[in-house]
């Protein structure tokens, strides 16, 4: 052996990110008075005491920026083993956060002066030199990262000292596409002057943010198989440009990388944003508004099964371990009411019409739409099913989304919608257990359990 076992002390990290005007945005604080590393900014943060790092970085967020986190919306980000200057070595554990309740805000005045959101690719000065790396690991998608300083390395970050050695693992994401991808792009518009990864979290296609040399801003994306390449493409060439600015435009595409370049839109994600009743309200009718402009991008026309339940075998294997007592019989008593159900006539969806692919830009007082992969036809009801989560217990958004659509549900596109919720619950539940995504795990069990207690149409 060449030491004995020793001990380490462990710490957690916030990294609450939220969709910028420019891309993705980190919540940081700048550290003050009689603390370590003060005047330099640095994720909220602190020591796990007898918690898991879980609750220890829900807590932490709490006590430092008076944001409410649920635990089940914690991602882990990257783990970093670091030592500092002259001190202890160490483990962080970095976690991602996307949803949160409040604003955040000087908690602790005495150990922090100031909290600001900054550019994952805009990061302040001076900054803690462990949190950088954390940050520059996570943004690189290292699973860990090693970093030692020397004796006389200074606190602050310095790029000519830079000691960060991330550590790849399966997975590890590229700042910046191959070079046949940036190729295409700069043939489409011009030469490039950096690159942000702006991809979801365990999403397998891959999208970036890419910033012209002479001005500009475009996302390049890889789209995952040949069906969503096709699908995308086909929307943004056809009914797409009928949403007009509400929409990104196709720029170029390339079938062979599965990549296309598109205009960037404004706004903010409302995945995880917060807005008072009233907004919300407002939001909500512009919603409906857009899911009925969606659907008149193309004439509607008749057609026979609409409904998908030829899959939902092999998707109940997926889910079984995660169903309730009783969920299995219900869904299959549901879906076996498809086989009565009169055929609807099919127009343009969207396929995945949920808040994370809607942005809303307050100043501009506009709502946009983004990710057109799973475009295809089918029956209008099937753009409301994922958005369906985002109302309940909220009867006044649901009016407002169908007052904004102008025209309530027909009886049977109720018993269609109830159906395909069904489906769709038992399908996320299944992907969401395969990809390792307890998001989508839980709202798929969350819509089975609201269904089976809802009315019946």
């Amino acid at each position: 052996m060449s030491g004995g076992r020793h001990t380490v002390p462990v710490d957690v990290h916030l990294l609450a990110v939220r969709d910028g005007e420019q891309g993705p945005e980190v919540l940081l604080s700048r550290r003050a008075g009689d603390v370590y590393a003060a005047g330099l900014w640095h994720a909220p943060s602190g020591h796990v005491e007898r918690e898991t790092v879980v609750a220890a970085v829900v807590r932490e967020t709490l006590e430092e920026t008076g944001l409410v986190v649920d635990p089940a919306d914690v991602r882990a980000a990257v783990t970093v083993h670091h030592r500092p200057p002259g001190g202890q070595e160490r483990v962080g554990f970095f976690f991602e956060v996307r949803r949160w309740h409040g604003t955040p805000q000087v908690i602790e005045p005495d150990k922090c002066d100031a909290v600001g959101w900054f550019p994952l690719d805009g990061l302040p000065e001076p900054m803690v030199a462990y949190c950088r790396a954390g940050l520059d690991a996570y943004r690189a998608g290292a699973p860990v990262a090693l970093h030692f300083q020397d004796p006389g390395d200074p606190i602050a970050h310095d790029p000519a000292v830079d000691r960060l050695v991330p550590v790849p693992g399966h997975g590890i994401r590229d700042a910046a596409p191959e070079e046949a991808v940036r190729a295409f792009a700069e043939r489409a518009v011009g030469r490039i002057a950096g690159w942000t990864d702006v991809s979801w979290a365990r999403e397998e296609s891959r999208v970036w943010q890419a910033r012209g040399a002479e001005g500009g801003t475009w996302y390049v994306k890889i789209h995952q198989n040949d069906r969503f390449h096709r699908r995308e493409v086909t929307a943004l060439r056809s009914w797409v440009p009928s949403l007009g600015a509400a929409a990104p435009r196709l720029v170029a595409s390339d079938a062979s990388l599965r990549a296309v370049v598109l205009t960037a839109v404004g706004g903010r994600s409302l995945h995880g944003a917060t807005h008072p009743p009233e907004k919300q309200r407002r939001i909500f009718h512009r919603i409906g508004r857009l899911a009925a402009a969606v659907h008149r991008g193309a004439q509607p026309r008749p057609a026979g099964d609409t409904l998908p339940v030829g899959k939902l075998e092999r998707h109940l294997d997926g889910a079984r371990p995660h169903l309730a007592p009783g969920d299995e019989e219900f869904v299959r008593a549901t879906a076996e009411k498809a086989a009565d159900l009169p055929a609807l006539d099919v127009v343009s969806t969207h396929g995945d019409f949920q808040l994370r692919n809607l942005r809303w830009d307050e100043d501009a007082d506009a709502l946009y739409v983004i990710d057109f992969e799973r475009s295809e036809e089918g029956p209008a009801v099937r753009d409301f099913v994922r958005l369906s989560d985002a109302w309940h217990g909220r009867p006044d958004l649901l009016e407002a989304v169908m007052d904004g659509y102008g025209r309530p549900f027909t009886p049977a596109e109720e018993a269609h919608f109830r159906i395909l919720s069904v489906l769709d619950a038992v399908s996320g539940i299944s992907y969401g257990a395969a990809h390792g995504d307890p998001e989508l795990v839980e709202r798929g069990c969350r819509t089975l359990a609201r269904l089976r207690t809802a009315p019946r149409p």
